[in-house]
């Protein structure tokens, strides 16, 4: 009797094989559909967030474009900040700006003035204060 020919409650052998490779095969397919149909749910939910993001993108990116323009800029900061444009007086040449840089320091440089008269005290005089060593400490 060979193992193709033996019968298992009436069914041979390699039907009933045959039928439990079937049904494994019909299980691992179904398995396979679900799990790619969860994959293709998410990735639609992936790809919505994306659509979402670049939608707010491009909202930001037009909210700074306003926010940026330079008359908006200008009409804020004069009015919160005093700010008015620069007149055409104020503008220089390169070439002046040396001269302007001098002018700056001539009038930020202290004013010698002459000094204090001297007052002696009658009495005895103090002693002369220490000198300092121009060597630092260690």
């Amino acid at each position: 009797m060979s193992v193709f020919s033996r019968k298992i409650r009436g069914f041979r052998l390699i039907d009933v094989v045959a039928a439990g490779v079937l049904a494994a095969i019909i299980l691992s397919v179904y398995l396979a559909k679900t799990i790619a149909g969860r994959e293709r749910t998410d990735i639609a939910t992936v790809e919505k967030q994306i659509d979402a993001e670049r939608d707010r993108i491009r909202l930001l990116q037009a909210e700074v474009a306003h926010l940026e323009q330079p008359s908006r800029i200008e009409q804020l900061s004069s009015a919160h900040l005093g700010m008015v444009p620069i007149p055409a007086k104020n503008e220089v040449t390169p070439e002046k700006l040396g001269e302007i840089a001098l002018a700056a320091q001539l009038k930020s440089a202290p004013k010698v003035l002459a000094a204090p008269p001297k007052v002696e005290l009658a009495g005895p005089t103090p002693a002369a204060p220490a000198r300092l060593s121009a060597t630092p400490c260690r």
